[in-house]
């Protein structure tokens, strides 16, 4: 078997700049990076990774935990964090909890095993203090969170204003004339979702609109609560005349029971959705939504991981810790383009659903 110091003869190089090749330590230059994957290639080196983790207390491998893989925003997280490990010579295991915190406490007892450098994670909701991960942190595993900021630790995260962004779709709504908005949320266990609503209830306040606790109904971020909420809002007689949604996913649901009621949008009823998906544009009618740096939020996770890694390799565990907050924009389309009519026409189906996400009192 061919040894790392045979690849270093062949290329001309140093043993020092063969091991920066392999582990991205350091920055080598084309010509000997080129000279060293030659050798490496002719020798049909393989660098043995099982010995090196135990030599350096590493094994450039990341984990990442996301609670809905088939949700598209997760999938471009995961794309971005996955580019940016590649580009450090890291690699990244991804795990799906499912929004259930008993599989994620289970991924990450796994993930310690597995000895992987740090963690990127997007928390389930919980009624708990997350004491698991706070606990990952305490062994010395740095954790950057996603998009969530879990409630009662410290800890590295990359979001976005999720308040300022929900309340400028909502105002845009009340701009185009709404006054009667309902909001579709999330689980309020999660900090992205009660953030959503108090952006909601703000822009109603600044416009001096009543917080009528009967149009906030509390979904679970999936298809089929955005569907079962709406069809109970859209079958009263005094429907809102425009629905704000707290992800794209249940903004699908819901346009799937606008046309169950046999309802236009955006005539009868407006739509505006947290999320932008990249079937947005092909929707009939396209889909006003607050678009979200999904790939750039991955990407920079794993780059602050990845600092965090190398900066406790070299200087010991940091305890400032970094709040990175990108911009989000609003994209308006033909959902939101007409005003709402003075007399809006009954919905052609009625479809009885109990719905246990919304509330039955007024509030305001």
């Amino acid at each position: 078997m061919p040894t790392i110091k045979e690849v270093a003869r062949l290329a001309k190089v140093s043993v020092g700049s063969v091991s920066n090749v392999l582990t991205g330590a350091a920055s080598v230059s084309l010509t000997r990076r080129t000279r060293i994957l030659h050798a490496m290639r002719q020798l049909n080196y393989h660098p043995n990774d099982i010995a090196r983790s135990l030599k350096l207390s590493r094994t450039h491998t990341l984990g990442m935990v996301v609670s809905d893989i088939t949700n598209p925003f997760f999938s471009q997280l995961v794309r971005g964090a996955e580019e940016a490990a590649l580009k450090r010579n890291y690699f990244l295991l991804t795990f799906n909890t499912d929004d259930l915190v008993e599989r994620e406490m289970q991924v990450l007892t796994v993930m310690r095993k597995r000895r992987v450098d740090g963690a990127l994670l997007v928390v389930a909701p919980s009624h708990k203090r997350p004491l698991h991960i706070a606990e990952l942190i305490s062994l010395g595993t740095p954790v950057v969170c996603l998009d969530r900021v879990p409630q009662g630790i410290r800890v590295d995260s990359v979001t976005v204003d999720n308040v300022s962004a929900a309340r400028n779709c909502v105002e845009h709504l009340i701009d185009r004339g709404h006054r009667k908005i309902a909001i579709i949320t999330g689980s309020l266990l999660l900090q992205t979702a009660s953030a959503r609503l108090r952006g909601y209830t703000a822009a109603l306040s600044a416009h001096r609109l009543p917080i009528d606790s009967r149009l906030i109904g509390e979904g679970n971020f999936r298809i089929e609560s955005g569907y079962d909420i709406a069809i109970e809002l859209l079958s009263r007689p005094d429907r809102p005349t425009a629905l704000f949604v707290s992800n794209g996913l249940m903004a699908i649901g819901v346009m799937k029971a606008i046309r169950q009621l046999a309802l236009q949008c955006p005539q009868d009823v407006a739509l505006a959705s947290f999320d932008d998906l990249a079937l947005s544009e092909v929707l009939q009618p396209t889909l006003t939504a607050v678009e979200q740096p999904a790939y750039e939020i991955g990407y920079r996770g794993a780059e602050l991981l990845m600092q965090r890694i190398e900066s406790a390799r070299e200087n010991g565990i940091s305890s400032r810790l970094a709040s990175i907050v990108l911009p989000t924009e609003l994209k308006l389309r033909d959902s939101t383009s007409a005003k709402p009519s003075r007399h809006p026409r009954p919905s052609k189906q009625k479809v009885g659903v109990v719905c246990k996400g919304l509330a039955t009192t007024a509030e305001g």
